[in-house]
């Protein structure tokens, strides 16, 4: 029988293997496109979806799967201790300060993937994609035989967990009132490169008896204590927004009805502060703030392991940063989208000194794994990253991103979002 460290050397070899060797095409277009036109999509919107979607599947280890649950746990676990909370939230704008009783709609949990198991790059409280992902379940063949029971998930099962989740949230805020309409709501919605999903989150809530609007803001209104689009009253707003803090003029009716308990707002303000901060992984990464913390041994030992170590840069630290930024990572901390982020043995001194003057953490660079891909019948390696789409916990959904460049993009041909599936 094998020790344990092999069988886990082993099982992340076979995955690793598959990655690198596998050159399958695993996407059946034509099924996607079917699924596609049967949402109803305009001819413009289905010719988007090219870019979106690779070829090509994402395998990872059991192991891995099991690092991923543990990782997601852990750090849910922690945020949830009274002494984290205070911590963040002592930083956190005045409007973050309001607690929520929902949970948040679609947090996203980013990770790379090294022979040390799964390391978390980022979080995110409103994580695109998971509509997109789930159609993209629909349309895939078996490769190499090499296939686990995860995520072999019919798209109309991971859409209904979906739904539920919503009028989880809306339960939670109203307890048994009905949820007649959402809106999605995002600046200039349909100029955003993900306005494909947002029209497929329509058609899925829509079908589940729930009118469900694509809204800019700006559009809104309160009529009568009611926030409102064209005399249409909202129940709950799906945040697509990235003004986390619902700052900006444009966003100042949605603030107040959140502030005045008018509507149920998820992802809101108090979510991103909670998880989804930069900041935070300063925190969630230093061995003696997290004992500070009472956090539990156990807890402390996963968190070392999955999260790279990152730190808030002051003027204190800044030259040694600076010293060592071939190994680091430097991010904005209300930053999103990879915007703003810099690779630190690519940055000059001109960017340096503009990370010095804003609110920016440096992480230690863990390199992404790759995917072997063909492009043109050319064997090409991509790298991927791997998001989990949690809620409450509990890992809903995983996808990948393939690219090439220095952060995850839609732009590389080949490239786009892949199903993961578990090698045995």
């Amino acid at each position: 029988m094998k020790n344990k460290k092999s069988c886990s050397t082993d099982c992340n070899s076979a995955a690793d293997l598959l990655n690198r060797t596998c050159f399958c095409k695993t996407l059946k277009r034509e099924e996607l496109l079917a699924s596609l036109q049967a949402q109803s999509l305009p001819v413009e919107v289905l010719q988007h979806f090219e870019q979106l979607f690779s070829h090509t599947a994402v395998f990872i280890s059991p192991v891995q799967w099991r690092q991923l649950q543990l990782l997601v746990q852990t750090v849910m676990r922690v945020t949830a201790l009274p002494a984290y909370q205070q911590a963040v939230l002592s930083r956190a704008p005045a409007i973050a300060h309001k607690a929520s009783p929902v949970s948040g709609v679609f947090m996203g949990f980013d990770f790379h993937l090294n022979e040390d198991g799964p390391h978390i790059i980022e979080i995110n409280t409103n994580a695109g994609g998971a509509f997109l992902n789930a159609i993209l379940l629909s349309a895939q063949t078996a490769c190499c035989n090499a296939a686990g029971d995860f995520p072999q998930l019919l798209q109309p099962q991971v859409e209904a967990e979906f739904v539920a989740m919503f009028r989880r949230e809306w339960q939670l805020a109203r307890g048994d009132q009905i949820l007649r309409c959402i809106a999605l709501v995002d600046e200039n919605p349909s100029a955003q490169f993900l306005y494909p999903e947002f029209l497929l989150a329509q058609s899925v809530f829509e079908r589940a008896g729930i009118k469900t609007l694509i809204v800019d803001p700006r559009e809104l209104d309160v009529v009568d204590g009611k926030l409102c689009y064209q005399q249409q009253v909202i129940d709950l707003v799906y945040n697509r927004l990235t003004d986390f803090s619902l700052t900006q003029p444009g966003n100042s009716v949605l603030r107040y009805a959140y502030e005045n308990n008018l509507i149920v707002l998820t992802p809101n303000p108090y979510h991103h502060a909670l998880y989804a901060d930069k900041r935070n992984l300063a925190l969630l990464s230093d061995e003696t703030k997290l004992n500070e913390l009472g956090v539990s041994n156990e807890d402390i030992n996963t968190l070392l392991v999955g999260i790279p170590r990152t730190q808030l840069i002051s003027a204190d630290n800044a030259e040694h940063l600076w010293q060592e930024r071939k190994q680091l990572f430097f991010k904005p901390a209300a930053g999103y989208g990879s915007k703003a982020t810099y690779r630190g043995d690519k940055i000059t001194k001109r960017v340096w000194d503009e990370i010095l003057q804003g609110d920016y953490v440096a992480q230690r660079q863990i390199p992404p794994s790759e995917r072997g891909i063909l492009v043109d019948e050319q064997e090409v390696a991509l790298k991927m990253d791997v998001r989990a789409y949690v809620y409450n916990s509990d890992i809903q959904l995983l996808a990948a991103r393939l690219y090439q460049g220095q952060t995850t993009n839609f732009r590389t041909q080949g490239g786009g979002f892949a199903p993961v599936f578990v090698a045995e």
